[in-house]
């Protein structure tokens, strides 16, 4: 039995894999793999979520058009320049379907998002994966590796699974050292985590040239990941581009609602953000105690370093999810050494350190 032949490329993509939920023969879960805030979303955000179903025969509006006013209200920007979408993994596909295509070639940081590859493949693009310095994106490297087939670069700041970030300076320099041809991808789903001076989302370099997007979430520090928010903030030509390739109600009616209530809920935010604020060092120090390599992180998780058998990182792994602890296993992104915690609850970070004292038998 045969099937048609698909796109070339598409064979080469290793599917993408979520971090685990699930783990056998134990009463109680903590699930760390996957960077969702320990504090859940908004109760306001529920609750708008919750009288959204009495409308779930209606069709969502397909421009998202309070949404987007809502985005604008809270950042003082332009809704004209918003497009808004199911997760911003949906922005990382239209990007690349809109920009990129056979014989074009997409650069990325090494150990970048694994949808930056996955998009190119899909779309007949070759990725072409950067060397970092420190885990850190290498604004030099990455400009050594643009050719004249590069169309677009992404760059995901803070980075996702490192932790890592450029301070805005760097992120300018790159800007400025791409063609004009070459759209720039600032991927900001941590953005909210980051109070750093010299940090700088994408918005002012959005707002200075016309070949840079930024993508956002509200799946991360807003809590909504089950409902698939996301949202880029571009030029108006290349709004208008995303918006032609789009699918026409690509964010669900509950999605819109619970989103703009979420944005609503400053001091929710401040909370989880709070929480990251003392709970991201002080894990970070912990694992450090236990003599184990910890990358400095500007997002709500760290990566762990383990040394070699017999307490790798696959052995930490299973010994953690024989007790319920779910971290996230990081082989796919070249980095099998290593594993990613999510900062979790108080009660869910101290189990995490007492679960690798007992593996490593300290």
């Amino acid at each position: 039995m045969s099937i048609p032949r698909p796109q070339p490329g598409i064979l080469d993509i290793t599917p993408y894999k979520g971090g685990e939920s699930q783990a056998q023969g134990v009463a109680r879960v903590i699930k760390l793999s996957s960077n969702e805030t320990p504090l859940g979303p908004s109760p306001r955000a529920i609750a708008a979520y919750e009288a959204a179903a009495k409308s779930l025969h209606r069709y969502p509006d397909g421009g998202a058009s309070a949404l987007r006013e809502a985005l604008a209200r809270h950042y003082g920007i332009e809704a004209e320049r918003i497009v808004c979408s199911n997760g911003s993994d949906e922005l990382i596909g239209l990007i690349t379907q809109a920009f990129a295509g056979s014989g074009d070639e997409i650069v990325y940081s090494r150990h970048g998002f694994l949808m930056y590859p996955i998009a190119a493949k899909a779309h007949g693009a070759k990725p072409v994966a950067v060397p970092e310095k420190d885990l850190t994106a290498d604004i030099d490297a990455m400009l050594a590796a643009v050719s004249d087939r590069t169309r677009i670069v992404f760059l995901a700041n803070p980075n996702n699974p490192t932790g890592t970030y450029l301070p805005a300076q760097e992120v300018a320099r790159l800007r400025r050292s791409l063609r004009e041809d070459v759209l720039l991808v600032i991927d900001a789903a941590y953005a909210e985590y980051v109070s750093r001076n010299d940090y700088e989302a994408g918005i002012e370099l959005v707002r200075a040239h016309d070949n840079v997007v930024m993508t956002r979430t509200f799946s991360k520090i807003y809590g909504l990941a089950g409902l698939r928010v996301g949202w880029a903030y571009a030029h108006p030509g290349v709004v208008d581009i995303l918006h032609r390739v789009r699918g026409p109600f690509n964010v669900n009616l509950p999605a819109q609602a619970a989103a703009i209530a979420a944005l609503a809920d400053v001091a929710h935010v401040d909370a989880a953000r709070t929480h990251n604020d003392i709970w991201l060092p002080w894990l970070s120090e912990e694992v450090r105690k236990l003599g184990l390599g910890v990358t400095p992180s500007l997002g709500n998780f760290i990566l762990i370093r383990f040394p070699a058998a017999p307490h790798d990182a696959l052995a930490a792994d299973r010994f953690l999810s024989q007790r319920g602890i779910l971290l996230r296993q990081m082989g796919g992104y070249g980095l099998g050494e290593c594993l990613r915690a999510t900062i979790g609850t108080e009660e869910e970070n101290r189990l995490l350190v007492a679960a690798l004292r007992e593996f490593l038998g300290r």
